[in-house]
């Protein structure tokens, strides 16, 4: 069972803290445990009701007039207005709510949705990184439990591995080529895959190696495949001097290649990176320096 602060239902529903604790006070929208020190603790339940009441309120519902109803009322109205609605705001709520109640079926509701009207990059720009940015502080201060944590990483590592393959394979030998991979003890993927996702959708060649690679293996097979293009995302290991190191030990094994790195730890260093080494801030930047770069070896650059 979980137990929330009021600063992470704020950050989860989008609604102050101030706000909640009026409506609390106003119209006992929710009645919080308090701790012997008299701090406000949530549950589940008084989560997933403050999303509903967040997700209505969102859609012009006043908030008088959704106190006044009943749970059931509130769930049936919550539903009515999801199931249809294509705003990105509600279809990130409907995410959390769907990470929250464990609802696999609501979740493949909504990115269906909007996959079907606007395609999958679009989707994942416009609801599956604002959804994971909501959220993401709560995995790691643990205001998220493991169990919601595997069900939805679970869930957005099966879509984006489905919109890989459902991507064509280049053959053209003259198309640059890229390796993606994480380091040896990382791993958090979901970042490197999008990324695999962006690089083969505009017709590049790639091969995904995927989590916790050991350096002498990656040596090996960049031997074998011989890319033009090294992609990495580094969120917790190795982090700072061990990070610097391994950057070092990268750009003198593989002379020659361009270098793309991101992630929590990248971003961390002050140091200047070798020339070779292009940092990427966030996917938009990605995509960017993407669109920019010539898809073939012999290609001239506009």
């Amino acid at each position: 069972m979980g137990s929330y602060s009021i600063k992470d239902l704020e950050y989860l529903s989008g609604i102050k803290a101030h706000t909640i604790r009026i409506w609390e006070q106003r119209y006992n929208i929710i009645s919080p445990e308090r701790t012997c020190t008299n701090i406000r603790t949530y549950s589940d339940a008084d989560l997933k009701h403050i999303l509903n009441v967040s997700f209505l309120n969102h859609n012009g519902i006043k908030i008088s007039k959704i106190a006044s109803l009943s749970a059931s009322e509130i769930m049936a109205l919550v539903e009515s207005i999801s199931v249809g609605k294509a705003d990105y705001p509600v279809q990130v709520s409907t995410l959390i709510l769907s990470m929250v109640n464990l609802d696999e079926i609501r979740f493949n509701q909504v990115l269906k949705l909007q996959n079907d009207s606007e395609g999958f990059e679009q989707t994942a720009l416009n609801i599956l990184l604002p959804f994971l940015e909501r959220v993401g502080i709560l995995w790691m201060t643990g205001g998220i439990n493991p169990a919601q944590e595997h069900f939805i990483s679970g869930l957005i590592r099966q879509k984006l591995l489905a919109a890989i393959d459902d991507l064509p394979v280049s053959t053209d030998t003259d198309k640059k080529k890229f390796i993606l991979f994480l380091p040896e003890g990382e791993w958090h993927e979901i970042g490197l895959l999008f990324a695999c996702f962006l690089i083969k959708k505009r017709g590049f060649r790639v091969v995904y190696l995927g989590q916790s690679l050991p350096l002498n293996d990656l040596i090996d097979t960049i031997s074998i495949f011989n890319p033009d293009v090294l992609v990495s995302a580094i969120t917790t290991y190795p982090s700072h001097q061990k990070l610097i190191d391994y950057i070092q030990i990268l750009t003198k094994a593989f002379a020659g290649k361009e270098i793309i790195l991101s992630g929590t730890q990248v971003l961390k260093i002050k140091e200047e990176v070798p020339k070779s080494v292009t940092v990427i801030e966030t996917i938009y930047n990605l995509i960017d320096y993407l669109d920019k770069m010539p898809v073939s070896q012999n290609q001239q650059t506009v």
